[in-house]
């Protein structure tokens, strides 16, 4: 497992250098390394071991398995609520029903999970890759190594010449840089919503309730308990094998398959279940929480002084007030990847040259 799952540890490798907050690392970086790391345990499950075991007399076991595997198998829904080793045989299997009249629940999407968990983690990726374009490592080049404090005092004073020297020649003029971040922000929340409404088409409407019923599984009374984990993905189904007989005349087997994938499955799609429920809220709060900062300035200057509770908070206002909303998030930036004391002098010398800018 360590030998399968090793590679992902690069892709969750620390950066000395963030050019973008919590959330959005977690949609772009974990989620994917999450996604990635079910596809290669169900492709592993799948394609290592055998995926489907069928149970037929008369037949060559290797034949039937391998038709119920590219084809599909089916349960009964009304099945599931009988009791097991007396009514039925196991959860949604009876034998009381006929071909094609609509009393089916077919399951043909386990031989495409690792695809499509594949798929969805390259989905997750694509607003990192977008950013990455968009930024070009201007943040990197701002910081120029003052990320650590420990440095000769010239050249500490040049880097920061510099620095004052780039945010002055370019005050407001980051706007773009910013609505540029933002959107890739929103992307990751359409993103995050798209894939769970493409799940849910791709259980056959099954998953966006699959959770809340998990949990209220132990809550209802016995004799009205139906296992949501088994409703979606069965342990036991049927197939149905037709070939023609020694006459020429179509013969009918009807056999039970176990599908041990399911037993994988289950437990990942629960799990991605509540993480994406969770990341769907915090992505939510999060766009909420972008707009408040695009509409009111007036909070601005109160979260640079939250995030860096060293530079006061007047000079905090009368920097805000004399620059864009683009210039802010790069300051704001800046303290996030910058030594804080390099920071606050930082500040305190740029809001001395707007002043002066500004008065002149």
């Amino acid at each position: 497992m360590y030998k399968l799952l090793g590679g992902l540890a690069n892709y969750l490798k620390y950066h000395d250098i963030v050019t973008d907050c919590a959330v959005f690392r977690m949609h772009n970086t974990f989620t994917c390394a999450l996604l990635m790391a079910c596809s290669l345990i169900v492709s592993a499950n799948q394609f290592v071991g055998n995926p489907i075991q069928c149970i037929v007399d008369g037949l060559p076991n290797h034949v039937v398995n391998t038709y119920c595997w590219i084809s599909s198998t089916f349960t009964m829904p009304d099945a599931f609520r009988r009791q097991v080793g007396r009514e039925v045989a196991h959860p949604g299997i009876a034998n009381d029903f006929s071909e094609g009249d609509g009393a089916q629940k077919y399951y043909t999407y386990y031989q495409w999970v690792c695809f499509v968990l594949f798929f969805q983690a390259l989905a997750c990726h694509a607003p990192k890759v977008l950013w990455d374009l968009f930024e070009n490592n201007l943040m990197r080049t701002l910081v120029m190594g003052l990320n650590i404090g420990v440095c000769h005092e010239n050249e500490k004073n040049k880097k920061k010449e510099i620095i004052l020297g780039y945010l002055m020649r370019h005050v407001k003029q980051h706007n773009l840089y910013a609505i540029r971040y933002w959107a890739c922000e929103c992307l990751c929340l359409i993103n995050i919503l798209t894939q769970l409404y493409v799940m849910n088409r791709f259980f056959d409407g099954e998953f966006i309730s699959y959770g809340w019923r998990v949990m209220n599984f132990s809550e209802q009374a016995q004799e009205d308990r139906v296992d949501p984990m088994v409703y979606v993905f069965p342990r036991v189904t049927k197939c149905i094998f037709h070939k023609y007989g020694a006459s020429g005349s179509i013969q009918k087997h009807d056999s039970l398959c176990v599908l041990p994938l399911n037993i994988v499955n289950e437990k990942t799609y629960i799990f991605i279940w509540f993480w994406f429920m969770i990341l769907a809220t915090m992505l939510t709060v999060l766009v909420i929480y972008r707009v408040i900062i695009i509409t009111c300035p007036k909070v601005r200057p109160r979260i640079l002084h939250a995030k860096h509770r060293s530079i006061p908070i007047e000079v905090c206002r009368a920097l805000c007030r004399k620059v864009e909303m683009g210039d802010w998030w790069i300051l704001l930036m800046l303290g996030t990847n910058m030594d804080p004391i390099i920071y606050r002098e930082i500040i305190s010398e740029l809001a001395k040259k707007i002043d002066t800018s500004n008065n002149h």
